[in-house]
């Protein structure tokens, strides 16, 4: 079954919300180092909402902290307008509510919400702190779970899961930097001879490529680490796969997962750095990628397994890296809140695979819905036989 073919039965009709329309909070900005990229994925997917079928409810966070909710919200934030004066709503963890609550003033502001679609990346938003609060709210949300969000975020664990499920990654070491400090030496010493140059410098939790570096010889791979831990106290090296091409696949779906067909980056950079993704606009994009038919289905296969094993749900975006001396292939990160802007990969994707943009949004909706649903129906109190706890 052809990609295009598999999409029929993700379309949903406008009959599926026809009692009313959702309101959808769309949270953006947040305190991380990608919290202009998420400005860009929030105006894209507020824009595309159908008006017929959803209100939706603006909700910032600045890179201070502060919660606000209004239809300035993404202006204010684009802008950096000062917000001290500005009253806060937030989401409160009392799942009576599942609402907005006023804070500051606006104590009689109350928002309530039927879906949360959170278009924010990185830390405390990507990484399950965002999600576990959604959780305690009781309100339906976009994306993968708390265990999902973190092991996503976590560029060593996913890895170590990955191997033990036997998902190829490329070779690395990792360590903690105040171990590398002490032990700068040994852990060099260690890379240089398990890995060899060039290798790949990351924090362990940042995204958007921020902090990760190349390094070519000794003097590069202390530099790289030293400016990896500017954005983590966690680092990953990793062998370069030579002559790689980037191909990235769209995962969608909740138990029963579905691959997008293929893409390729072509980076305007050495590598597919913050600058090649966002700033200079000279990286490519080539959909479908070039790869034959054997290995795209291995590929998209092993995308598919992967959102599995990493307890993924709703959507995540899988990058691979092929040698283009080999052949082989290799899982390089699983990407749970992909980025929605006009130039993301991951509504690009779907839309060469037959799926557009604004039904994109209507999927990822009804499957957040589906997956609330599916979690109300477990029993999360427990009668004992007498009562030994009084």
């Amino acid at each position: 079954m052809t990609p295009q073919s598999k999409t029929e039965h993700l379309k949903i009709s406008n009959a599926d919300y026809h009692v009313k329309r959702l309101r959808v909070g769309v949270i953006f900005g947040g305190r991380s180092v990608e919290h202009e990229v998420s400005l860009v994925s929030a105006a894209s997917v507020m824009n595309a909402l159908d008006p017929k079928l959803y209100e939706v409810v603006p909700i910032g966070i600045a890179a201070d902290g502060h919660w606000l909710s209004s239809g300035d919200a993404l202006k204010l934030l684009k802008e950096k307008t000062s917000l001290e004066k500005i009253p806060e709503q937030i989401l409160v963890p009392d799942p009576r509510k599942r609402a907005l609550v006023g804070m500051n003033g606006a104590s009689g502001m109350e928002s309530k919400l039927d879906v949360i679609f959170p278009a924010v990346h990185g830390t405390y938003a990507e990484d399950g702190t965002l999600q576990g609060l959604l959780e305690l709210a009781n309100i339906p949300y976009v994306g993968a779970g708390v265990l999902g969000s973190a092991v996503g975020m976590d560029k060593i664990v996913q890895k170590q899961l990955l191997q033990h499920a036997k998902i190829p990654v490329a070779p690395m070491v990792w360590f903690f930097f105040d171990e590398y400090k002490q032990q700068q030496s040994k852990l060099i010493a260690t890379m240089e001879r398990s890995l060899k140059y060039p290798m790949f410098v990351k924090p362990a939790h940042s995204g958007s490529s921020v902090g990760i570096s190349k390094a070519h010889n000794r003097t590069e791979l202390e530099e790289a680490i030293a400016m990896a831990s500017h954005y983590d106290w966690k680092i990953l090296v990793e062998r370069a796969v030579p002559d790689a091409r980037e191909i990235e696949c769209a995962v969608l779906g909740n138990d029963v997962p579905e691959a997008s067909v293929l893409g390729e980056i072509i980076p305007s950079n050495e590598f597919y750095d913050y600058d090649a993704k966002y700033v200079d606009g000279k990286s490519n994009a080539v959909i479908p990628a070039k790869l034959s038919v054997a290995t795209a289905k291995k590929i998209r296969a092993l995308a598919t397994e992967a959102f599995r094993v990493l307890d993924c749900s709703g959507m995540a975006r899988v990058d691979f890296l092929v040698s283009k001396k080999t052949n082989k292939f290799y899982l390089n990160e699983i990407n749970t809140l992909p980025g929605f802007t006009s130039i993301s990969m991951y509504p690009k994707l779907w839309e060469a695979t037959g799926l557009s943009y604004p039904k994109l949004l209507d999927k990822l909706i009804q499957l957040a819905v589906e997956r609330h649903a599916q979690k109300s129906k477990l029993q999360t109190t427990y009668q004992p036989k007498n009562n030994w706890y009084r």
